[in-house]
């Protein structure tokens, strides 16, 4: 791919900017964020290639759905739409995050969205005004880090937003991340290369279960283009613990990481019950 430096990221040579988007690229707080977040990827040599910016809408409302392999996911997902418009990404987050001391006021200051998952449906409410407003809304389906780093279980709640709200559902593959800072693995915040692909809208037909398999499809092809590329330029992960098993490496197994995910989910519930 010829690709060429565009506000600090390598990009297909082809690809061309849009004019910022003012209501966004005015919100002072969450843009000085974003821009201490690129001098600290430029400082730490932290490589990101973003490849199909063009997908995300410049202005209008956007239902971002993102794999999730690592802590820095939601940082990579945002590079996209900085670089086309200078938009920003309201993320959706546990409730209970928001209930954090001086977390969960900024949470609410860059207007971050949070999800009651007690609530079930009504829980999207909030989400789908945001997007219906015209706002980026960020989502991971998997809704956990995939310690296999192959996609997990998708939950059907991207698609059900995006349709209820009208906006395109656009998916996200972001190779590399795990290798940054994940799950049981070592912090590595120096010198490491990352792909972050964005394909075209997927086709929403109001069946929830035939979009949210659809959307998984279109992610996982992404995500095998970034990979190969990843493989061609840097290194193919042979034997490594941040590579899936099926590709060479020596992360858990999707079924070993899905036993690792019950545990963890029963010892949250069993520290529920100790506080009742």
């Amino acid at each position: 791919m010829d690709t060429r430096r565009y506000r600090g990221f390598t990009v297909p040579r082809l690809y061309e900017g849009v004019v910022a988007n003012r209501n966004e690229a005015a919100e002072r707080f969450y843009q000085g964020l974003v821009g201490f977040a690129r001098r600290l990827m430029r400082a730490a040599n932290i490589e990101v290639t973003v490849i199909g910016a063009e997908n995300i809408p410049a202005k209008s409302g956007a239902l971002l759905a993102g794999n999730h392999t690592g802590y820095a996911d939601f940082i990579l997902m945002g590079t996209g739409p900085y670089l086309h418009g200078e938009r920003l990404v309201r993320f959706m987050a546990k409730k209970s995050v928001f209930d954090v001391p001086v977390l969960g006021w900024l949470l609410k200051l860059m207007k971050h969205v949070p999800v009651d998952r007690a609530r079930g449906g009504a829980s999207i409410a909030s989400a789908v005004q945001m997007l219906r407003e015209g706002n980026l809304v960020g989502i991971f389906p998997e809704a956990t880090i995939s310690r296999s780093f192959e996609l997990a279980n998708f939950k059907t709640g991207a698609a059900r937003i995006a349709h209820q709200a009208g906006v395109p559902l656009v998916p996200c593959a972001i190779w590399g991340s795990q290798r940054i800072w994940t799950k049981d693995l070592p912090k590595h915040f120096r010198d490491v290369p990352v792909i972050v692909r964005y394909g075209e809208p997927v086709a929403l037909t109001g069946d929830a279960e035939a979009d949210t398999a659809e959307l998984k499809r279109q992610m996982q092809s992404l995500l095998d283009a970034s990979r190969s590329e990843y493989a061609s330029l840097y290194t193919d992960g042979a034997g490594e613990a941040w590579m899936p098993v099926a590709l060479g490496g020596t992360a858990p197994t999707p079924e070993e990481a899905e036993g690792l995910y019950a545990k963890e989910r029963a010892e949250r519930e069993a520290k529920k019950q100790r506080r009742k």
